[in-house]
């Protein structure tokens, strides 16, 4: 058993940390990743850091952009049925563009008072067969930013305070926060990554391409907790425009219990076991909405989660 195994089983009884809602212990994990990063994010990071020992405890931090309804109308995320369409050597630029036409029409869900909690339930990616009980985790984050929760099994609600808004915890930013950015992108995929870097909210690195800079800029917003349906359209067209996507050419399994469309974006090789890394969008087929994202490394999953069920509700612990 080499090292890098031994530290991802030891990872497995750790929860993956799900944006800002971290338990104090998780805190503290996301804590030492952020510390080890050239670059400050104004807007919240997401990504799976691969260059440290750290980046392999702290899990890929995973979206659920899919917001539908109020208290009483969250939502489930159930099996959908395979759709009529061969995304086999479609290309990513294409299928984005199809996914902005399909989304921009779909009418947003409840935008929460700054006082409502966001609640996710989501699955493991990849399911750890030694420790079923971390499969399906519960998070809860108020939309102003001041509180966030996490469940996990039968574990009691662990509420933390926070303070995200106006730059209260350096680079990260409050759900509502980040819903106004997403609500003001231009409806143009040129024209939003113009505005995004011209706003150049996460500082570019000198030593990647505009093409990286590009992708990372757009994959933090993708992660928003609440995503307008122009936002996303937005987005998707930006990202048609940034090179190095691929789609798979078959539906693939969620452990949340869908099949989904899987776009796949390399970050190139691990540089303690050489195998390449790719971030890999899981994508609902028929709505076309974000509902995971996972890291793939030498073929095979390693982090990540996939949406069960999101909704709306008044207090934390509350799940319709």
């Amino acid at each position: 058993m080499d090292e890098m195994t031994e530290v991802r089983e030891l990872r497995a009884q750790v929860p993956v940390p799900d944006r800002a809602r971290l338990a104090p212990g998780r805190a503290r994990l996301a804590e030492a990743a952020r510390a080890s990063e050239a670059r400050r994010a104004l807007w919240r990071r997401r990504e799976f850091a691969i260059v440290a020992v750290v980046a392999a405890v702290t899990a890929v931090a995973v979206t659920a952009t899919l917001l539908v309804g109020g208290k009483d109308t969250g939502r489930t995320v159930r099996p959908a049925a395979t759709p009529g369409v061969r995304f086999k050597g479609v290309s990513a630029a294409e299928f984005l563009r199809q996914a902005a036409d399909a989304v921009q029409t779909q009418p947003d869900g409840t935008v929460p008072t700054a006082k409502q909690w966001i609640y996710n339930k989501t699955a493991q990616e990849p399911l750890n067969k030694a420790h079923p009980e971390t499969g399906a985790m519960e998070n809860w984050i108020r939309y102003d930013g001041s509180a966030s929760a996490f469940r996990m099994g039968d574990r009691p609600l662990d509420i933390t305070k926070m303070h995200l808004e106006n730059g209260g915890a350096g680079d990260d930013r409050s759900p509502r926060e980040m819903y106004r950015v997403l609500v003001a992108l231009p409806a143009d995929g040129r024209a939003t990554l113009k505005e995004l870097r011209e706003q150049n909210a996460i500082a570019d690195s000198k030593e990647l391409s505009q093409a990286r800079n590009d992708y990372d800029e757009i994959s933090v917003l993708l992660s928003a907790d609440v995503m307008p349906a122009k936002g996303l359209a937005s987005l998707y067209r930006a990202l048609a425009l940034v090179p190095g996507g691929k789609v798979t050419g078959h539906l693939v399994d969620t452990n949340a219990g869908r099949r989904v469309i899987a776009l796949n974006y390399g970050r190139g090789k691990d540089p303690m076991t050489g195998r390449p890394v790719h971030d890999q969008w899981l994508i609902d087929p028929q709505t076309y909405q974000l509902v995971g994202r996972r890291t793939i490394e030498g073929g095979k999953t390693v982090n990540g989660s996939s949406l069960i069920r999101t909704a709306v509700v008044d207090k934390a612990g509350e799940t319709d």
